[in-house]
């Protein structure tokens, strides 16, 4: 504990993120949310989503109806956002944690439209604060690019709309 704490006391407290003194998440898990102002992270397989005290994968398999009605009914929620065209996988299908903070470059950029037109916002400012937000693979070749959802979402906060 307290190595953590002299060497990683960032991670060893939670990796908490705050704004204007009060606790709004942490960066290395992810939150549930619907609110289409905001980005949406991948579903959460954990308890009853995002319940970190349940952290774990489902463990259905492609053949599952549970899985598959879960797919369905999450593909129906971002078609009625506005989605449209191909969903990236982690749009659809939960980690393997079902805690994961970050998303896909991809499933960010299908969400654009909507919260553009939520928030009154262009096109445009809102990609380039997706673009702004991407993290490329660790160490530049372990892992894939990623979008912290949190992060993006606070960013998004502080974006004020035209005349507002």
């Amino acid at each position: 504990l307290g190595i953590g704490q002299a060497v990683f006391p960032a991670a060893a407290n939670g990796s908490v993120v705050t704004r204007d003194s009060a606790v709004v998440g942490s960066a290395l898990i992810g939150q549930s949310g619907a609110d289409p102002r905001y980005f949406w992270p991948r579903p959460s397989a954990a308890g009853n989503g995002y319940d970190a005290a349940n952290s774990s994968g489902s463990n259905l398999g492609p053949t599952s109806r549970k899985l598959m009605d879960r797919i369905g009914e999450t593909i129906g929620t971002l078609r009625a956002g506005g989605a449209e065209g191909l969903l990236p996988a982690d749009a659809v299908t939960a980690s393997g944690s079902g805690l994961d903070p970050d998303i896909s470059p991809d499933y960010a950029r299908v969400q654009i439209a909507r919260v553009a037109r939520e928030r009154a916002l262009s096109v445009e400012a809102v990609e380039q604060l997706v673009t702004a937000h991407v993290e490329g693979p660790f160490l530049g070749f372990f892992g894939e690019a990623r979008v912290n959802v949190l992060n993006l979402n606070l960013a998004l906060d502080a974006t004020a709309a035209p005349g507002g």
